[in-house]
């Protein structure tokens, strides 16, 4: 490849990754193989530089701000940092720094992994904060900020204006938590502490940010009207004086000191509450500084020094698979006990059988391994050369290891998961998606009662829950008398439910709320819709062969026939709801978009249905009239461009009348 089709492809991969990372807070490059691609780019346009573009990612310094939120122009800008990646280039930069600053003294803090904001303040009151952004402009977050306990809301004895700089960070702790309550409900998890952090802050709702327990470490005084300081260390006093968490640092006068500190700092990152990915290298002295200065790009006093990720080899002793609480499968590498990042790793995931299977990861393997993120350890390749005589390639097994259902492959065929209506595994989700308010609507039943009475091995399918015993149920934790007869109350209820809830409760592959109601409406009972083929099947509108065949495989498993007959036993309802007499929008699909004043979407899309409608997700030339409310947005411009009748609330309210 010559050095002009390289530059290009480089371009193109970084930008890539970098609008992963900081728009969609979805990285899939390392830090440290970002850095050192940019650093191959930068090489590479410094010999060619007829070839440099405004676009490419040398030319920026980061991200951009996303639309959601309003555009801040930083007043003092947000500087990012020269990379160093050995003592040797960071002793080039000490040098540089003495051929102009002969008495330079350093500050080595700790480079938090988390997302950089300014916080900005008025006569000592918090006024607004800001992301970095691309370090000029940034996004307004400040009612999120508001939410992080260690940002003061008001300083005394302070400047008439002060901007300091911080990194809002997810502490280790609350990360692992949010993650175990994610895996709970069937959500996705976070990749690291970072995107969890940038995720929880970039939250439309500061009611999330604030259950995500954010933290931050301030490192800079940006500006601070009518107050001299004359080094970095008396800017970090002054800010631990007005009350802000202040990143841990240490002085050093040469550089040598610099680099036992950042040596400490890497063998003991395992004891901060926040991660790293690097240490920061600032000089002293702030007249210094300017007469230093800035490039284009970032300031010459200062470099970020970027820990290599530690590989080290180990054995793979044996495959094991996990069965999570949404019954995916995940193959784990049990090894022989390495140190990495300060913690001994005895198992690395294999996340699935496409990742066992390019890598070719054998049982007896000797493999390359790290962890990603400073976190997660992952297994980078195979040492063939170490492989031993009669190894066999690994497969998943083709039942669950909990409960032996049949397992099947996703559509996109990315994960394995079992089919089991009542794996033990997946108990605790599928009982919190039961009970949710859109399927059976137990009120009462959150996931901590649900795993109370799974830890009281009181309920061990959906179908136990009506089997109850009430003073069993006042016996546990945070229970009693009243709340119990108020649970038991609310499952005689949802026995009533309509069939259509209870088909979206039995948490069906492909089955959502949508298709509970069309299959309700078609087969009328479950004994019509158990014995239905998959001809029938899919001739429902809106039913394809995928979904008709996760219905029948469903059907067809003896735990889902056990369910039912346990839910039939119990007197839960298993019919639909009689259709009303007023069927006035037969044929009608509507669109809800933007916020109703008198309901919710919801409740105007359960009034559609009940006379005969259907309320639909999307824009297309078969929508009847599109529902527009405040702040509708892009379904009411397809509507425009496709001449789709738009409705106001009130008009909706004279077709319900």
């Amino acid at each position: 490849m010559d050095d002009l089709t390289e530059i290009q492809a480089l371009r193109q991969e970084l930008t890539q990754a970098g609008y992963e990372y900081y728009v969609l807070d979805k990285p899939t490059m390392s830090d440290y193989d970002y850095d050192h691609k940019l650093r191959r780019l930068e090489e590479l346009e410094a010999a060619h530089p007829e070839a440099v573009t405004p676009d490419s990612p040398t030319q920026r310094v980061g991200g951009q701000a996303l639309d959601a939120f309003t555009q801040v122009r930083h007043q003092v800008p947000l500087e990012s940092l020269q990379d160093v990646f050995d003592f040797e280039e960071l002793e080039a930069f000490d040098q540089r720094v003495r051929g102009i600053v002969p008495k330079a003294e350093y500050v080595v803090e700790p480079k938090v992994d988390g997302l950089s904001v300014a916080l900005e303040y008025e006569n000592g009151i918090f006024i607004r904060g800001a992301t970095r952004g691309d370090g000029q402009v940034g996004e307004d977050v400040t009612e999120n900020l508001r939410t992080v306990r260690s940002i003061p809301l008001k300083i005394l004895n302070a400047p008439p204006r002060l901007i300091v700089r911080g990194e809002v960070y997810m502490p280790k702790k609350v990360f692992h938590d949010l993650n175990e309550e994610r895996e709970r409900r069937g959500e996705a998890l976070f990749a690291n502490p970072r995107n969890a952090a940038a995720g929880s802050l970039r939250q439309l709702d500061p009611r999330i940010a604030a259950s995500r327990k954010l933290d931050i470490a301030v490192f800079n005084v940006q500006l601070a009207e009518g107050v001299a300081f004359s080094s970095h260390l008396e800017t970090l006093n002054y800010l631990r004086d007005k009350g802000f968490k202040v990143i841990p640092h240490y002085s050093c006068a040469q550089v040598a000191q610099a680099m036992e500190q950042i040596t400490g700092i890497g063998e003991t990152r395992e004891n901060f509450p926040f991660d790293i990915d690097g240490a920061v290298v600032k000089l002293n002295s702030l007249s210094d500084r300017e007469i230093l200065g800035s490039t284009a790009k970032f300031p010459r006093w200062a470099a970020a020094y970027k820990y290599p990720p530690e590989v080290k080899p180990a054995q793979v002793v044996d495959i094991v698979v996990q069965v999570g609480r949404t019954g995916v499968l995940t193959p784990k590498a049990v090894l022989t006990p390495v140190r990495l990042a300060g913690t001994t790793v005895t198992n690395a995931t294999l996340h699935n059988q496409d990742f066992i299977s390019d890598k070719d990861i054998r049982i007896g393997d000797t493999v390359l391994v790290r962890k990603a993120g400073e976190i997660i350890p992952e297994v980078l390749s195979v040492v063939g050369e170490k492989r031993p005589e009669g190894t066999q390639p690994y497969f998943l097994p083709k039942t669950c290891p909990v409960c032996g259902a049949p397992v099947e492959r996703d559509e996109d065929g990315a994960h394995t998961r079992c089919t089991g209506a009542e794996c033990p595994a997946q108990l605790l989700r599928n009982l919190a998606h039961f009970a949710s308010r859109d399927a059976m609507d137990i009120d009462g039943l959150g996931i901590a009662v649900v795993e109370n009475l799974v830890g009281a091995r009181l309920v061990k399918t959906p179908g136990d829950l009506y089997f109850l015993n009430e003073e069993d149920v006042a016996k546990l934790d945070r229970m009693g008398k009243r709340s119990a007869k108020k649970l038991m109350d609310a499952l005689e209820k949802s026995k009533g439910q309509d069939l259509s809830r209870l088909i979206y409760a039995f948490g069906i592959r492909q089955v959502g709320q949508k298709a509970g109601k069309i299959l309700a409406a078609r087969f009328k009972n479950l004994d019509a819709l158990q014995s239905a083929t998959l001809e029938e099947l899919t001739a429902v509108d809106d039913i394809g062969e995928i979904t008709a065949q996760s219905i029948l495989d469903w059907m067809a498993s003896p735990q889902s026939r056990h369910l039912i007959e346990r839910l039939k036993e119990a007197g839960v309802n298993m019919t639909a709801a009689e259709q009303g007499s007023d069927q006035r929008f037969s044929g009608m699909t509507f669109v809800l978009t933007g916020a109703l004043e008198k309901f919710t979407r919801d409740e105007a899309g359960e009034m559609i249905e009940a006379r005969g409608g259907k309320a639909a997700g999307s824009v297309s030339k078969k929508t009847t009239y599109v529902v527009a409310g405040e702040g509708a947005g892009s379904k009411l411009r397809k509507a425009q461009e496709l001449g789709v009748p738009v409705l106001t609330e009130d008009e909706f309210l004279e077709l319900l009348k």
